[in-house]
C-alpha cells in the first residue's frame, strides 16, 4: 500500500521508521517549515531515500500536485501542527487517519493532554480517527485507554505512555486499513469537548484554589508551558512538584504564602494543603532546581507568591 506520511518531531520519524519494518511502502513524507519540528522525520527520510517535502503553503496548487504525483493509497498524520486543506486530506484513495492523544470525542485540540490532566481526569487514551476537515471530528478507527496516575505530568503521560502506544496503534491502524477491517464510527458529539491551544494565560496559578487543583494545573503544564506565579513582582513558572499534606503551617496560611524550605525546594500553601516546587524557571532564566533558587533568590518562608504582577 502506498503511503503519504505528514508528520513532524520525534513521534513522526518513529512512525515512519515503524511503518517501514511492518512493511509498508511511504512514497512521499512531508513535515513542517520549523528547522525543530522538522529534523526529525527529515532525518529519518533521508536515511530511507524517501522524498520529505516542506511546503511554504498547503494550499499551495504545487503542493497538492506535488503529492497527488505519488498516488497514495493512504495518509498517515503523525503529530501535525499545520492546517491540512480539504482538497489534501481527500487526495489518498482510501483516505486519511490521524493519531490524536485523547479518547475523542473528549479534548479535541491541540492541547488534549494538557487539558486532562489540569481537569483531573484519570482515564484517558489516544483515538486513530479518519480526518475530516474539523477539528479532531472525524469518524474513529481505533482507541486504546489508560490510566492517569495522581503524579503524573504531561511529560509523563506522553513519553511513557501515549507515544509509544501511538506508534504502535497507528501501525496496527494501518493494518487493518490494508486488510479492509477499519472501522468509521462516528463520535458522539453530544459528548465532545473542545480546549484551545495551552497558553500561558490558561495557566496563572490561583492560590486561593483547592490544593488539588492547583496541582493539577501545574501537573498539566509540565514540561510546557510552565504554571505561572509571581514572587516579589517577577514572573515565576512552576515544574516538577507534589502534593504536601503534612504542613502544620499550611493550614492557617495566606494562601500563596511560603510555608518550608528544605533540601527539595519550597513549599506553598493552597486549600486545603501545600505544593512542594521542585523545579522552577526564573523570569529570564532557564530551569533549575527550586532549591538554586531559593540560594540565589534570597527565598524565605512567609513570603507571598500571587497570581499576577
Amino acid at each position: 500500500m502506498r503511503i503519504a506520511l505528514i508528520g513532524q518531531d520525534d513521534f513522526g520519524a518513529k512512525v515512519m521508521e515503524a511503518l517501514l519494518k511492518d512493511g509498508e511502502e511511504i512514497v512521499v513524507s512531508a513535515t513542517s517549515r520549523d528547522p525543530k519540528r522538522s529534523k526529525a522525520v527529515m532525518d529519518a527520510a533521508r536515511t530511507n531515500q524517501i522524498v520529505c517535502l516542506q511546503p511554504d503553503r498547503w494550499r499551495d496548487p504545487a503542493t497538492y500536485d506535488k503529492i497527488k504525483s505519488y498516488a497514495p493509497d493512504l495518509g498517515v498524520m503523525a503529530f501535525v501542527t499545520d492546517r491540512i486543506p480539504g482538497n489534501i486530506l481527500r487526495l489518498p484513495r482510501l483516505g486519511m487517519i490521524e493519531y490524536h492523544p485523547s479518547l475523542l470525542p473528549r479534548h479535541r485540540g491541540s492541547s488534549a493532554i494538557n487539558w486532562s490532566i489540569i481537569q483531573g481526569d484519570t482515564r484517558t487514551g489516544l483515538t486513530i480517527l479518519w480526518v475530516d476537515e474539523g477539528f479532531d471530528t472525524g469518524p474513529i478507527l481505533l482507541q486504546r485507554a489508560i490510566e492517569v496516575s495522581p503524579d503524573d505530568t504531561v511529560g509523563s503521560v506522553y513519553f511513557n505512555q501515549l507515544f509509544p502506544m501511538g506508534v504502535e496503534a497507528l501501525v496496527e491502524a494501518v493494518r487493518l486499513v490494508k486488510a479492509g477491517k477499519a472501522l468509521k464510527i462516528p463520535q458522539d458529539n453530544s459528548k465532545a469537548t473542545y480546549e484551545p491551544p495551552i497558553q500561558e494565560s490558561h495557566v496563572m496559578i490561583d492560590w486561593s484554589k483547592p490544593v488539588a487543583d492547583v496541582y493539577n494545573l501545574i501537573r498539566g503544564s509540565n514540561p510546557q508551558p510552565g504554571a505561572t506565579t509571581f514572587g516579589k513582582g517577577k514572573k515565576l513558572k512552576l515544574f516538577d512538584s507534589r502534593r504536601s499534606t503534612d504542613l502544620d503551617a499550611a493550614a492557617s496560611a495566606t494562601p500563596g504564602a511560603i510555608v518550608d524550605i528544605n533540601a527539595e525546594g519550597f513549599a506553598v500553601a493552597a486549600k486545603g494543603g501545600a505544593i512542594r516546587v521542585k523545579r522552577v524557571q526564573p523570569e529570564g532564566s532557564a530551569k533549575m532546581p527550586a532549591a538554586d533558587f531559593v540560594a540565589q533568590a534570597g527565598v524565605r518562608v512567609g513570603e507571598v507568591l500571587n497570581g499576577r504582577s
